[in-house]
């Protein structure tokens, strides 16, 4: 039976792919990739089904050069240590200057963080912290963020060109919520059927904790129908930084579901129901065939639905929920909140 407390609208968000909602003090906050990749964006709601009709606040834009002037992709907001952070990966743009000229390739992003000191996130100055020095320079990013015990960790994806592939997944303790405080350890990178179709990806990671079990659940493969997440699992007691405490699922948790016109799930967040029940929030698209440039097509919806357990604590991943609320097929870019029609 559903609880009058969970999410019933899908899909959540219209036109926003890469969701994070965060809920804080009796609200929702959510942020995700606006289709046309110049900025960042944050709404916030009293419950899940209300962030559709929210205001939508452009909290930061992007520069008109440098490295953070050109595709902005997967923001996630975050309260750390009574501040609120958002990490995110930008690209230059082909403007560059004489002495440093870029090149707008869509694969030369880096992982950066804003931060605001304000108790109302939709108030006082978001900062930039600048980039995350992640020990080497290569294509980077989809950062989360997550405190246990007293440490602060990162978990992003990064491109190691020692390796066959476009991204692995990797963790590193942090100093302060912008610097690292040791090196990054890799945790996995593609290496089965499902991770590699159209590219070999890992990425889009995200972590709950679930009774003494740590959940790292990420995305593989290319972002059409094949899109697909997996998850890694680790005892809470465990060293996080050792790859051996993580063991990782060989086959996806969670895929397309054409019963449903549900395809390519993934990149994923975690939030709760106001009783603290978890809820597993992430995009999909509802049809299969894409003119052009798969990132240009604007329509991968925020979707969000309760997570079950079994009786042993063991996550039900099922699959991808029903559509009740009319979504969109062209690709046009919609207002940024009210309800399609």
């Amino acid at each position: 039976m559903r609880r009058t407390d969970e999410p019933t609208l899908n899909p959540l968000v219209l036109q926003r792919a890469d969701p994070c909602v965060l809920r804080h003090e009796g609200q929702y906050y959510f942020t995700a990739s606006h289709p046309q990749y110049d900025r960042i964006i944050l709404r916030r709601a009293e419950t899940l089904d209300g962030l559709q009709a929210a205001d939508e606040v452009a909290i930061w834009h992007k520069h008109d050069q440098g490295p953070q002037s050109e595709l902005i992709w997967a923001p996630e907001i975050h309260r750390v240590h009574g501040a609120w952070y958002i990490y995110y990966a930008a690209a230059p743009n082909a403007h560059g200057t004489a002495d440093a000229p870029s090149t707008n390739e869509t694969f030369n992003h880096r992982v950066f963080v804003l931060e605001n000191t304000a108790a109302d996130p939709f108030t006082g100055e978001w900062a930039e912290r600048g980039q995350v020095d992640t020990g080497w320079e290569s294509f980077a990013l989809d950062a989360t963020s997550f405190v246990h015990g007293d440490r602060q960790y990162l978990v992003w994806a990064q491109e190691d060109l020692e390796v066959e592939g476009h991204s692995n997944l990797y963790i590193a303790p942090m100093e302060n919520p912008w610097t690292l405080a040791g090196p990054a350890v890799e945790l996995t990178r593609p290496e089965h059927d499902w991770e590699i179709k159209g590219f070999w990806v890992n990425e889009g990671p995200a972590v709950l904790e679930h009774e003494g079990t740590l959940y790292l659940t990420y995305s593989g493969a290319a972002t059409g129908i094949d899109y697909a997440m997996g998850v890694l699992t680790a005892s809470a007691d465990a060293d996080l930084l050792d790859p051996a405490s993580w063991t990782k699922s060989p086959t996806p948790v969670f895929v397309s579901d054409p019963s449903v016109q549900r395809y390519g799930p993934g990149h994923n967040s975690f939030t709760t129901t106001p009783d603290g029940q978890p809820v597993l929030v992430y995009h999909a698209r509802t049809y299969t065939h894409i003119e052009g440039d798969p990132l240009r097509d604007p329509n991968r919806h925020a979707c969000a639905q309760v997570l079950r357990f079994d009786e042993a604590g063991r996550p039900l991943w099922g699959t991808p929920a029903p559509g009740t609320r009319p979504a969109p097929t062209s690709t046009e870019v919609l207002p940024p909140s009210g309800e399609f029609s």
